[in-house]
């Protein structure tokens, strides 16, 4: 068993977390990735301190707000980011003059090439792989723990961290705020979990958080789990 399966995680705070991987990264690759969302930014403000320079990987599909493009391109300038925007082999009018508009009649298609299989190639030479993730987004991730195995379509293994497993969005909005991290404008117009442009929604008053996505039918793109509606 290695030092890192050996950690009971779980008890331990976010900060606690980060130190501790650090420590068991012993010069392996660690990334973050970041969809700028304020869970994402507040996880990079936490490892910014021990690695400061630590790519951050951004899922570039095509289909982003501009509003979230504009932000990104901030935080990479005021933060000095390592920033790594995986792409897919095709751009939008590619995509579209193969697929014409797969976001709305195959929206878990146009997610697996567009998302899941850059994201997956872009993980390769990493072995630490942070998110955002946290349990409250959503049904499909009530049982995220703190640190999980991942293996890659290749075969290959990380070790996934997902240091807000356990915190609420007050709590994630009060570390923003706290450390004086800049808001995403979006967050101000009603909306809760922000993908990509054509597929994301405002949800209704006391819905799911991230009901808005994809009209309501599935709750998730593919990278993490999967969740859609057959019927």
């Amino acid at each position: 068993m290695s030092v890192v399966d050996a950690v009971d995680f779980e008890g331990l705070t976010a900060e606690q977390v980060v130190a501790q991987i650090v420590t068991d990264a012993d010069g392996g690759a660690v990334c973050l990735t970041s969809s700028f969302q304020t869970e994402d930014m507040v996880v990079l403000h936490m490892l910014r301190v021990a690695l400061p320079g630590v790519p951050v990987i951004f899922l570039e599909t095509g289909y982003h707000f501009p509003e979230l493009i504009a932000y990104r391109d901030r935080m990479v300038e005021e933060w000095n980011l390592n920033l790594i925007n995986a792409l897919p082999a095709t751009t939008v009018p590619e995509f579209e003059g193969q697929y014409g508009k797969l976001h709305i009649v195959q929206p878990t298609e146009c997610c697996k090439i567009r998302k899941v299989e850059p994201l997956m190639r872009s993980l390769e030479p990493f072995d630490w792989w942070f998110t955002g993730l946290r349990r409250e987004q959503s049904p499909t991730r009530a049982g995220l723990k703190k640190v999980e195995e991942h293996t890659t379509p290749t075969g290959k293994t990380m070790k996934k961290i997902s240091i807000l497993a356990d915190w609420t969005m007050a709590r994630v909005d009060a570390y923003a705020v706290e450390h004086g991290i800049p808001r995403l404008e979006l967050y101000d117009r009603g909306y809760t979990s922000i993908g990509c442009e054509p597929c994301t929604a405002i949800p209704a008053a006391g819905a799911d958080p991230r009901s808005g996505r994809w009209g309501g039918n599935k709750l998730e793109c593919g990278i993490h789990t999967f969740s859609e509606k057959l019927a």
